[in-house]
């Protein structure tokens, strides 16, 4: 599963926690997602295994027709982590970093359910790519229960300390619903955050482009 290099996605990244929360809403909210995925015909790429919303996810979407590719660390097979009948394909890799980095090559767009540290570690690190331009895939919060009005707010708390752009924030597609969340995903289109810096890219010949240099802000805001 490859992803595909239009902005008409086929294969979505989903990531959430290891257990199935608090709240009923957490899991009609993952059926739901599942159901549309389905739905809309898109494979689904997530952090394998056998236990919690993407458990119930990954299965829901496989019975329905998606095609299914849970990538995971080999250090969790001793934890009875790895499911002993994957569904769909199955990806091991070294480390945690690793998953991240295959979810990114894999995948057309990455939705975040309701999730934990982890889940949070990577919807961090996906966005600080994201804003190097290392990619310039969509990012979607399905906010169920209002369960990210906590982080939208830290961002506006970061964005007023004048620490990142107010553009930063739009690298977050938020919605309280999957249709909503995956249309506005397809319609995303990257802009640049004018204080961020570019990395330099190499060219075909594998040199590094010196037409793209590395660029900081440095103007003082009082």
């Amino acid at each position: 599963m490859t992803a595909t290099p239009n902005r008409q996605f086929k294969n979505i990244c989903v990531l959430s926690g290891l257990n199935y929360g608090k709240h009923n809403e957490f899991v009609e909210a993952a059926i739901d997602l599942c159901r549309s995925i389905a739905e809309r015909k898109l494979h689904f790429v997530y952090e394998g295994g056998n236990r919690g919303l993407l458990k119930l996810v990954s299965e829901a979407a496989f019975v329905r027709g998606s095609q299914v590719l849970g990538i995971i660390p080999r250090a969790l097979k001793p934890l009875g982590s790895l499911s002993d009948s994957p569904t769909g394909e199955e990806l091991v890799v070294s480390g945690m970093q690793e998953i991240i980095i295959e979810m990114r090559n894999h995948a057309d767009a990455f939705i975040f359910l309701l999730g934990d540290l982890a889940t949070l570690e990577a919807l961090i690190t996906l966005a600080s790519w994201a804003h190097m331009h290392i990619h310039q895939k969509p990012i979607g919060l399905l906010n169920v229960n209002n369960f990210y009005d906590g982080f939208i707010a830290f961002l506006n708390h970061v964005i007023k300390n004048y620490f990142i752009h107010s553009t930063t924030k739009k690298l977050f597609i938020c919605a309280h619903t999957t249709n909503e969340l995956l249309d506005l995903l397809q319609a995303y289109k990257p802009e640049p955050d004018p204080w961020t810096f570019v990395l330099e890219r190499p060219n075909n010949d594998g040199n590094s482009s010196r037409s793209k240099k590395y660029k900081l802000d440095l103007t003082l805001r009082l």
